[in-house]
């Protein structure tokens, strides 16, 4: 059974530009990436390599049945939710939109289960317009994990990190390359 720590980001209007400022600025790390941005199909691929111009772990589309490994970012795809199935196994289904949106953070966020042993699941939810991902961080938080919500000065949109912060769930407000730092010192 592969067991990684989990890095989940849920991101929308703004996203490629601040994900681009987090990856840019950290090493490797000992964790899977899985980010769910509002996205179409289509535009998913040209995200993905985008961001794995600059970030030093390889970043692909998210495949319906991999199995996640560390030192690796996961993008969903659009038009499909990704949930994981014990914590490993991407699943990707074609159901109906959550928050109007495909893919959803929640939905991936809510698949999460309890990490076994000493692993880290991290929930973070960056600039983006709605609540998509509030829900799937009061969970992350129910699970033992670490959550983390960008700062209002740095969003694009404050909706997303705004609802996450009100659950009362979040540990930390950060702009992105302090989002990068405190990944490091939680997962390198």
């Amino acid at each position: 059974m592969v067991n990684n720590n989990i890095v989940m980001i849920g991101v929308s209007t703004g996203g490629p530009i601040a994900l681009k400022r987090l990856f840019s600025e950290i090493p490797p790390l000992d964790a899977a990436i899985v980010i769910v941005l509002h996205i179409p199909s289509g535009m998913d691929y040209m995200i993905a390599k985008g961001l794995d111009a600059v970030a030093s772990m390889p970043v692909a589309l998210a495949e319906d049945g991999e199995y996640l490994h560390s030192g690796r970012i996961y993008l969903a795809p659009g038009g499909f939710h990704l949930k994981l199935e014990g914590n490993s196994r991407i699943v990707l289904e074609d159901s109906a939109r959550v928050n109007f949106v495909q893919p959803s953070a929640d939905v991936a966020m809510m698949s999460l289960l309890k990490p076994v042993k000493k692993r880290h699941v991290v929930g973070v939810i960056l600039t983006g317009m709605g609540k998509d991902g509030a829900e799937g961080i009061r969970h992350i938080k129910n699970l033992g994990g670490i959550t983390i919500a960008q700062n209002q000065e740095s969003s694009a949109i404050y909706g997303m990190p705004k609802a996450a912060v009100e659950t009362g769930a979040v540990d930390f407000v950060l702009p992105p390359f302090k989002i990068g730092k405190k990944l490091i010192d939680l997962l390198s």
